[in-house]
């Protein structure tokens, strides 16, 4: 679609976000007044501006044209330049001064305070330091704007622009053209035809040290967001070759280099060379080094713990089974333990028990998950406050970087941490939460082995059970109450390849055969209809659609704008807001995409916190189409997303299974007409179906849903941790490996 242009003097700035450059403003050009937004960096009153954008009629505050390029220039005339000083944009200039700087230079006062500061010190008031620091502001100010311009010839957003000039500040352009993959790497993370392109701007050669060393090092970082947490050397090699069509062995020159620069670890495994990210190889290497200290460490003395454990048997009316009491034994005895089973097996049976033997012997406990979804539902099975580890640990986003405020240096206050949803923890998680635990704080790991791995790199919960270090009890009996359920039983079933289970009309599973569009309609209808009238289900609150993968007619992308459109049509007089290619509407179901550690937010009843976390769902309460802001409701939670984080949501009347990790919904519906190879095992299948609370749907084709179980591969994760933790086990235990 072609933009159309608009060009005038800066009037008034309505609404600025100085982290990111989104802006809305006033330009006047041609006699009439337009109201622009868009992220355009820092603008001020009295300059020049040229936008390319698309205007849009909005009923309340009628036609607004949004930008999505902007170019700006230095006032000239008398009049902006004056305007320019007087907005109070340069430190110690207001509009007293401004005037005073005008009569002294006139129209050429900007091209002084750029070139010749000194000469301010003429006017009265302004001092050689400050007329210092007005140029500095100066050149700061337009310096961005420079790197925006320059920048967007290589097809960089304003907003990246922005985020490169934070981190190079006034010398970015001197560094980017030194080496322009230093945009690939931390903490910028652009794309590498970005980096390409200027390269071959300044004429670089393709097997260039910078080039070759950048490859590597994206290489390993785009493994690590699919999981891995390493790569053997000679595969990344290969990677690297085939993404930069450059041959291996100069690659290998480039990979030595990086390791004797400490830019790559190296680790043996197994007499293989694995290549890691260097906080990778260091959150392993530390994960390792602290469970085989637990391990290692003198077991609990526990007085009259059978006793005990049948005083609460008699408390509650029934006996644990005998795994559950090994289970409960080894939680107050060892010092770390991992306890793991799938639905129905009594795990939170099992960690109840726990609880109350770790209270009864006066022992802070702590307890928590990987996300807030899986921390309330820990939460309402146990009856005591649960948290995200995030939370727990107090994250502080203080200058743009993660950080904990409970560390190494500052240790959490408790005896027992009991960690819910092992299997979603990544590596770099762990670590920072290990780093906080005393000496003598002990920790319990409790999940679901068969699920989905963590979204981040590393498989720590099964690289743990195989390493055997850990003292671990697997749950396998199905308990009487959960025998009725359809959902639990074929779970199981889906984990011992053994045939569904097909469900008569007072059961909690069914499979509908469907296929391709025909299969999208059944979908639509059972959420929107079907299932709303047959169950009382609420469509948006209690119904998810969990799809295996984001493509085709079954996917996320279509099923969320059939939903949409089904579910929250556009209405006259209802606010909806653009932001990309998604659509928002007051009542939308959304999802945060991306972690956001600085986000604030207000718990109804009062207290006020700030994070929002990737795979938190809310509902759309309210748009202000003023400043293109939304509240977005997340459980008990208010939070308010500025234009400018528009970004971090998404649709979610159908979101992923590997989103759906560590939730639970009243109602999965989950289609399995069109899953590409890639995603066709029996794990995502059996983490969608054990979602489902009260009822679940698979709809779809019986060869698709057979493939998938058949299919006990893994998707394969590079990693050390299992041999790391193995160095650690006695010698005996190691002859029988």
């Amino acid at each position: 679609m072609e933009l159309e242009q608009i060009e005038g003097t800066v009037e008034d700035i309505i609404y600025e976000n100085p982290d990111n450059g989104y802006t809305v403003f006033e330009i006047s050009g041609g006699g009439t007044v337009t109201v622009v937004c868009g992220i355009v960096g820092e603008l001020h009153a009295g300059e020049s501006v040229v936008c390319r954008g698309k205007y849009e009629n909005h009923a309340t505050y009628g036609r607004q044209f949004h930008a999505q390029e902007c170019e700006t220039d230095m006032p000239k005339d008398l009049e902006a330049v004056y305007a320019f000083l007087a907005s109070g944009s340069l430190p110690y200039i207001g509009a007293r001064t401004a005037n005073k700087i005008i009569d002294k230079f006139g129209a050429a006062a900007l091209e002084v305070i750029a070139n010749d500061p000194a000469q301010l010190t003429l006017i009265p008031g302004i001092s050689a330091d400050k007329a210092d620091r007005i140029q500095q502001e100066f050149k700061r100010m337009f310096g961005m704007r420079e790197l925006i311009a320059y920048l967007a010839q290589f097809e960089i957003s304003p907003r990246r622009a922005m985020e490169v000039f934070r981190v190079f500040g006034p010398s970015a352009m001197q560094a980017i053209s030194q080496n322009p993959y230093l945009l690939c790497g931390e903490p910028l993370q652009l794309d590498f035809r970005h980096a390409d392109s200027i390269a071959q701007y300044y004429h670089m050669e393709g097997d260039c040290t910078q080039r070759l060393e950048a490859a590597l090092l994206r290489t390993l970082r785009h493994n690590a967001g699919n999981g891995h947490t390493c790569l053997p050397r000679a595969q990344l090699l290969d990677t690297a070759s085939h993404f930069i069509q450059q041959p291996p062995e100069k690659l290998a020159r480039a990979l030595d280099h990086c390791i004797e620069t400490g830019q790559l670890g190296v680790k043996m495994l197994e007499a293989v060379p694995y290549i890691y990210l260097p906080d990778l190889l260091e959150a392993e290497q530390a994960i390792a080094d602290r469970l085989a200290l637990l391990a290692k460490r003198e077991k609990q003395t526990v007085r009259d713990l059978d006793k005990n454990i049948q005083v609460l048997e008699l408390t509650q009316g029934f006996a644990y089974a005998p795994l559950q009491r090994e289970a409960i034994r080894k939680a107050m005895t060892e010092n770390c333990l991992v306890l793991t089973g799938g639905p129905g097996t009594g795990k939170t049976t099992t960690v109840n028990a726990i609880l109350q033997l770790l209270e009864h012997q006066a022992d802070r406990v702590a307890l928590c998950a990987p996300t807030g979804r899986a921390a309330k539902r820990l939460s309402e099975l146990t009856g005591r406050k649960a948290s995200t580890i995030h939370r727990l640990l107090e994250v502080d986003y203080s200058g743009g970087v993660v950080s904990f405020i409970h560390n190494d240096k500052n240790l959490l206050k408790c005896d027992v941490v009991i960690l819910d949803e092992m299997s979603m923890v990544d590596v770099k998680l762990f670590q920072a939460l290990i780093a906080a635990l005393r000496y003598s704080c002990r920790i319990i790991m409790v999940g679901d082995a068969d699920q989905l791995p963590s979204v981040g790199p590393g498989n720590i919960l099964g690289e743990v059970i195989r390493s055997g270090l850990v003292p671990t009890v697997c749950l396998n009996e199905i308990f009487r109450q959960a025998k009725r359920s359809l959902i639990v039983e074929n779970a199981h079933h889906i984990i011992s390849s053994e045939p569904l289970q097909k469900g008569g009309k007072t059961d909690d599973f069914f499979f509908l055969e469907s296929d391709g569009d025909a299969a999208q309609k059944l979908v639509c209808d059972l959420v929107t209809t079907r299932l709303p009238r047959s169950y009382g289900f609420d469509p948006v609150r209690d119904i998810q659609v969990l799809c295996p993968t984001k493509l085709g007619p079954t996917g996320t992308q279509a099923l969320n704008v059939e939903l949409q459109n089904l579910l929250n049509p556009e209405q006259k007089g209802k606010p909806q807001l653009q932001s990309a290619s998604r659509v928002f509407r007051v009542g939308d179901k959304v999802m945060q995409v991306r972690n956001n550690y600085e986000i604030v937010w207000n718990r109804i009843g009062g207290e006020q916190g700030v994070g929002a976390y990737n795979g938190d769902i809310g509902i759309v309460e309210s748009i202000n189409m003023r400043d293109r802001s939304m509240v977005v409701r997340m459980d008990d939670r208010r939070l308010l997303y500025p234009a400018e984080n528009l970004n971090e949501l998404e649709i979610a009347y159908a979101i992923t299974v590997h989103k759906s990790q560590g939730s639970e919904f009243p109602a999965v519906v989950l289609p399995v007409a069109q899953v590409p190879p890639r995603l066709c095992y029996r794990n995502l299948f059996y983490t969608g179906v054990t979602r489902a609370r009260k009822l679940c749907i698979v709809a779809g084709r019986r060869d698709v849903v057979n493939r998938m179980m058949s299919n006990v591969r893994q998707n394969l994760r590079y990693s050390g941790l299992c041999e790391l933790l193995k160095e650690n086990l006695p010698p005996e235990q190691m002859a029988a490996e």
